[in-house]
């Protein structure tokens, strides 16, 4: 079994800010696949250093070599606040409103990709199975191979890759195309994404693309774009909930909820998940039906992200608005709708909170996978499972949606289209709701984060 070397923005390691929870099932699968092969985890600390030799802090835990550098201040702002999430994750989620077109950012966000290069190439043996992820370092594969790397490398991409007619707003899109062309196997969350790519390589790039096998034979290279959708831990999670914390958790939400049916949507701070149309969502359904008022409570929980950047500034402000403008409205002395909580909590914790939560809304725009949908389907009670609504912008709605027998699929930009979809949950009879779990729980606990790692490695050495 040949040695793996994963390389993304951020490393799961204890000094790595945020990267753990941020990493969540992801990082667990990774770890395990590095023990299983051997091998090295590289990428940013998370931390801020003007070093300019950009010494690597090499760590071993468990089993698993972590290699973390510092980045400049200047190299985050432009590579990680700037041109990767300012430009990137906008325009990938659909969003050019959003988009920010710099060409210093973009000038940032090449040279750290050269870092990252430079950096982790004296850690590559020549047998070494490479696994770049995500958005950040997508040119990386063309660094590493005009540094004379020969190893198969391979590229995941975890966010929604956009429609042509999108991609094509970004300045110098056909450069960054043809360096993702250097990988030998790039991997998209759902058919759709990989759709999108492979329409840009066949219409801008006159690339021979087969759809079918999802290859792409560009200037002499052969590439494979597959679909891999990726799962959550399934094992870990359904151990979280026979911990005490889970159960403490599932008892406190319903102590507080008392007769109420409460709804619960766990997102991170981002305008990519549709908070605030969700919340209009809600408000649409008590101006609706004001007589559920005290049938049902919703709990939003909303870690912030990104704080440095403005627009993320922006939809929190924009959310407190809109939360306390229904809370105002329609509580009572007893009774307020809306919980909106601005923190994170452990995986046990969350386990509780969705066992004891009888709807699940999740809702954005536009979402690569969503793993909040798998985990809220596989924390409930097989004999009196909760309803998912879930947005068919997500990636998770192709295999979770099932023809309506699974997931209740909404269009997230309708306040009608969520009120009818939380009135129906409401009401669902038990039999109703016990068929839609069974068609979900199947596909999340058999294409887990271990399927989902072990068919992306094999399908690369292969």
């Amino acid at each position: 079994m040949k040695r793996l070397v994963v390389i993304s923005n951020r490393v799961a390691v204890a000094k790595a800010r945020g990267a753990a929870g941020a990493q969540g099932g992801l990082a667990g699968a990774l770890n395990s696949a590095l023990k299983d092969r051997g091998g090295i985890w590289f990428g940013w600390s998370g931390q801020e250093s003007e070093d300019p030799a950009g010494s690597i802090n090499l760590q071993r835990h468990e089993g698993v070599t972590t290699a973390t550098m510092d980045l400049p201040a200047r190299d985050v702002e432009e590579y990680y606040n700037g041109y990767a999430n300012s430009t990137l994750w906008p325009l990938f989620h659909y969003r050019l409103d959003l988009t920010e077109y710099e060409r210093e950012t973009g000038r940032g966000y090449e040279r750290v990709n050269q870092r990252f290069a430079d950096a982790v190439v004296p850690l590559i043996e020549p047998d070494d199975l490479v696994w770049v992820h995500d958005y950040h370092l997508i040119p990386l594969g063309e660094r590493l191979r005009a540094l004379g790397v020969t190893n198969r490398i391979g590229f995941f991409l975890h966010i929604p890759w956009p429609p042509t007619r999108l991609f094509v707003s970004l300045p110098f899109h056909e450069r960054l195309v043809r360096t993702l062309l250097e990988y030998d196997l790039i991997g998209f969350q759902t058919d759709e994404w990989r759709g999108s790519f492979l329409h840009y390589c066949s219409k801008e790039l006159s690339a021979e693309v087969d759809e079918e096998t999802g290859t792409i034979n560009f200037e002499g290279r052969s590439v494979i774009a597959r679909t891999y959708p990726i799962g959550i831990d399934w094992e870990h999670f359904q151990a979280q909930g026979n911990m005490g914390e889970a159960r403490n958790a599932h008892q406190r939400l319903l102590s507080s909820t008392r007769d109420r049916t409460a709804m619960i949507g766990v997102d991170r701070l981002d305008y990519s998940k549709g908070l605030p149309e969700r919340i209009d969502g809600i408000g649409r359904f008590f101006d609706q039906h004001p007589e559920r008022v005290r049938d049902l409570v919703f709990i939003q929980i909303a870690p912030p992200s990104r704080e440095d950047v403005k627009s993320y500034q922006d939809i929190r402000m924009l959310l407190e608005q809109k939360t306390g403008q229904i809370n105002g409205a329609r509580s009572e002395v007893d009774v307020v709708p809306i919980r909106y909580v601005n923190r994170g909590y452990s995986h046990a914790e969350l386990f509780g909170f969705f066992r004891g939560s009888k709807i699940g809304l999740v809702t954005p725009l536009r979402d690569g996978m969503n793993l909040v949908a798998k985990e809220y389907v596989a924390a409930q009670d097989p004999k009196d499972p909760g309803v998912l609504i879930l947005s068919r912008f997500a990636g998770a709605a192709e295999q979770l949606g099932l023809d309506g027998k699974g997931a209740v699929l909404v269009n997230p930009y309708s306040p009608d289209d969520i009120s009818d979809a939380i009135l129906l949950a409401l009401d669902m009879p038990l039999e109703e709701r016990k068929a839609r779990y069974e068609a979900m729980i199947g596909t999340i606990r058999d294409d887990n984060v271990q399927t989902w790692t072990d068919r992306f490695c094999t399908d690369l050495d292969a």
